[in-house]
């Protein structure tokens, strides 16, 4: 009711309320358990033999589960779409075909919309797995497999909205689809292919080839230049040091910005000296066709914090790789 004034009871009983949600859904997951058997292990099978995609289909909170149950399966190596039951009794089934595998999930197993469909799916010939709460229900008779998620009750005191059977179908799908996944030998490589967008993605697929900067944005000079001519060469690429090479053009060091302002701090003539001279020498570098995190593990590494870091082909400089541009391109 709006206005209602929240009392000390009311934290007390909502408190209270939480934590037996809690405690009733973890129970429920935990019983799952000791519950599984040869038919997961068969689910896993029809699921890796599957020649089309993976079908997942529910109706109200089943459905709500299965469109994530989908989304899971999809990003971890098993093409997956969702079916709303409803949408498939007007035309929507005709995308599934005799080479798909369809997860169907309902608490009841008897839910209208759902088992409208079912004699549909059986005559185009998919298999089907049951994720259901009554194991003698419609929707077990028609599956291949029958996966046991019940629950004693709900959680909501009513004991009616759906709360603890829900919580169990999802845990018990990602069991399945991470079971799969590590079944299918889906690496970190392969997730990344699939999130090139988000920024997992960008970690586990950046390279340094595609962050580091090259041509002009790239500061070298050889090692006889003066230091003058080094604070120059970083100024005009844009950047916050210079590799230093020798006649062969490989490197040999590398200068700072900080490197430099410390030399004209102990002798205002430093500009005159060569490079030479000043340069850090053995200085980390890394090649191209690295991982960009590795880079950045690199700059990041004892003794000391580095923003700069070298990128070498034949230990010659092809590329600098800059922590800001790490940072811009979500790596950090």
């Amino acid at each position: 009711m709006s206005g209602q004034v929240f009392t000390d009871e009311d934290r007390r009983k909502a408190i209270e309320r939480a934590r037996e949600t809690l405690r009733n859904e973890a129970e429920a997951i935990l019983k799952l358990i000791d519950r599984l058997d040869d038919s997961f292990t068969a689910a896993v099978e029809m699921i890796l033999r599957c020649r089309g995609r993976l079908v997942v289909t529910g109706m109200g909170k089943s459905g709500a589960v299965g469109r994530k149950l989908a989304g899971t399966f999809s990003s971890t190596g098993t093409p997956s779409l969702f079916l709303h039951p409803a949408e498939g009794i007007h035309g929507d089934l005709g995308m599934v075909t005799r080479q798909d595998v369809v997860l169907a999930l309902s608490n009841s197993g008897e839910t209208e919309e759902l088992v409208k469909i079912l004699p549909a799916i059986a005559r185009i010939g998919a298999e089907m797995i049951a994720m259901v709460g009554r194991t003698e229900s419609t929707l077990a008779r028609y599956a291949q497999v029958v996966l046991d998620v019940s629950v004693e009750c709900e959680a909501c005191p009513l004991d009616l909205a759906p709360t603890t059977s829900t919580t169990a179908a999802l845990a018990l799908g990602d069991a399945l689809a991470l079971a799969v996944m590590e079944a299918r030998r889906f690496t970190k490589d392969d997730y990344a292919l699939f999130h090139p967008g988000g920024i997992l993605g960008r970690r586990l697929l950046l390279r340094v080839s595609d962050v580091m900067r090259t041509g002009e944005a790239v500061a070298i000079v050889g090692a006889d230049a003066l230091l003058r001519d080094a604070m120059f060469a970083i100024t005009k690429a844009g950047a916050g040091a210079a590799c230093v090479v020798d006649n062969d053009g490989k490197l040999i060091g590398i200068i700072t910005d900080g490197d430099i302002r410390r030399a004209l701090l102990a002798d205002e003539k430093a500009l005159t000296k060569k490079a030479c001279e000043v340069m850090v020498t053995n200085p980390r570098t890394i090649t191209p066709d690295r991982f960009a995190t590795e880079g950045l593990h690199k700059m990041e590494a004892p003794p000391k914090q580095i923003g700069e870091l070298p990128v070498l082909v034949d230990g010659k400089p092809v590329g600098m790789l800059m922590l800001k541009d790490l940072v811009a391109a979500g790596i950090v």
